[in-house]
Parts: C-alpha cells; sequence; structure tokens
C-alpha cells in the first residue's frame, strides 16, 4: 500500500486495499486497461490505429474542447512535477496521488467525452494514449505490472 505516508500511523486491510472504487491498485488499473480497450476498439471497430497517430508526419493533434478533456490534460501535465517532488523526499506516495489523479480525470474524460465514432476521436484517442503512457511510467517506479484486459 503505496499510497500512504510512511511517517504517519498506518491500519493494513485487505478489504481496503482491493476495493474497486477509491485510491487502490486494482481502479488504478482498471482505469488503464480501460482506456487501453478504447484504443484497441478503434481500430477493430473503426479502423484508426494510435500508433499511426503518433509517427512523426502525421496530421494528427489533441484539441482540448471538452471541460474533461482539459481536466486530464492538466492533470498530465503534472507529472514532472511529481517525479521532482518524489525524488526530494522518496515518498511513493506523491506518484500513487497523481496516479489516482490521471485515473479519476481519464475516468471522467471517457464518461462525458464520446471517443469511439466523434469527430474529435483522433485527437481524444491521443490523449488515451498519452494518459497510458504516464500511467505504465508510475506503474513501472511504483514496481506494478500493467495489465491490458480485465
Amino acid at each position: 500500500d503505496l499510497r500512504r505516508n510512511p511517517t504517519t500511523n498506518y491500519i493494513f486491510s485487505y478489504d481496503r486495499m482491493l476495493d474497486l472504487k477509491g485510491n487502490t491498485a486494482i481502479y488504478l488499473l482498471y482505469a488503464h486497461a480501460r482506456l487501453e480497450s478504447i484504443m484497441r476498439k478503434a481500430k477493430e471497430r473503426h479502423g484508426v490505429d494510435v500508433d499511426d497517430l503518433v509517427k512523426p508526419g502525421s496530421a494528427a493533434r489533441i484539441v482540448i474542447g471538452h471541460p474533461s478533456e482539459r481536466n486530464l490534460a492538466v492533470n498530465l501535465q503534472m507529472f514532472a512535477d511529481t517525479i521532482e517532488t518524489t525524488l526530494e523526499d522518496l515518498y511513493p506516495y506523491h506518484i500513487c496521488d497523481f496516479l489516482y489523479g490521471a485515473a479519476t480525470a481519464a475516468s471522467e474524460f471517457v464518461t462525458q467525452c464520446k471517443v469511439l465514432g466523434s469527430p474529435e476521436m483522433e485527437s481524444r484517442l491521443l490523449l488515451c494514449r498519452a494518459t497510458t503512457v504516464v500511467m505504465r511510467q508510475c506503474f513501472e517506479l511504483l514496481g506494478i505490472k500493467a495489465v491490458y484486459r480485465i
């Protein structure tokens, strides 16, 4: 349970650690798998491969138009600051807090914004990709293996 500040008292609870809602590894992994599923479906159902969108020379760009897109993008921008803070005191809970914020923002984004089949599909798929890349970097730093399907 890396999300706790190690200088505070801690009571271990399996129920709290395995809760599907809230700041738990299961919730974070689910959020990642959900974004991966959306990108997989884009390729299978709409013929849009995110790998092609991120290639050099691609005209695809992220365009922020909806408040939940903006919220997610702003959240992702805090990644570098989070890493710097973690390097200062070596407490992994900073990364966990950041990751929870990103997962929550991503969940809000895919709930409020139609990704697949929308006019903004390419832009929103790129935002999904950016989010999964950052999430995987956080998972790696925390020693958690990312999952792509649940």
